[in-house]
């Protein structure tokens, strides 16, 4: 019969070599990600040049070191909210969003239901522009952008704002 110590011992040694292998695992998942980021950056530079350099916007991110990020165009996905990003960042119609829930003035205003929210867009407030606002909205707060008080009322946390 084997003895605690001993059983203890081989659980360590097992969950050692666990951790060795998952470690190794992510340093390779770690260095592929970084030629992915790597070849982003690259892509987006010689679009910049091929374009002239329009769209492009000087911002630093909160984190190890700044980072240019461009401003979004139509159809970008939408980044996860951090401290120091501005809605610039942001495409055309989740700025406007933004913008309304801050009055335009990047102070937080009221919140806004869905159908308030379509009204101040200029939108009619139709069902099927509604839902298309609410579904903005919801992927914006998913995000971090806005906060959603109770289902479908939505507000921007200071500092959140608009002014774009």
């Amino acid at each position: 019969m084997p003895s605690v110590m001993g059983l203890l011992e081989e659980r360590e040694r097992a969950a050692r070599q666990r951790v060795d292998a998952l470690q190794a695992e992510l340093r390779e998942a770690e260095a592929v990600w970084e030629r992915f980021v790597i070849a982003r950056e690259t892509v987006g530079e010689v679009l910049a040049e091929s374009r002239g350099g329009e769209d492009v916007a000087p911002f630093v991110v909160a984190g190890e070191r700044p980072v240019q990020v461009r401003r979004a165009v139509p159809g970008s996905v939408v980044p996860q909210w951090e401290e120091g990003l501005a809605p610039a960042v942001l495409a055309p119609d989740y700025q406007r969003i933004m913008d309304a829930l801050a009055c335009g003035n990047g102070m937080p205003a009221e919140a806004m239901d869905c159908r308030q929210l379509a009204v101040a867009l200029g939108l009619e407030p139709v069902p099927a522009k509604v839902e298309g606002v609410r579904s903005k909205a919801k992927r914006l707060t998913v995000r971090g952008w806005p906060a959603e008080q109770r289902p479908g009322l939505f507000s921007v946390p200071v500092g959140r704002g608009g002014g774009s």
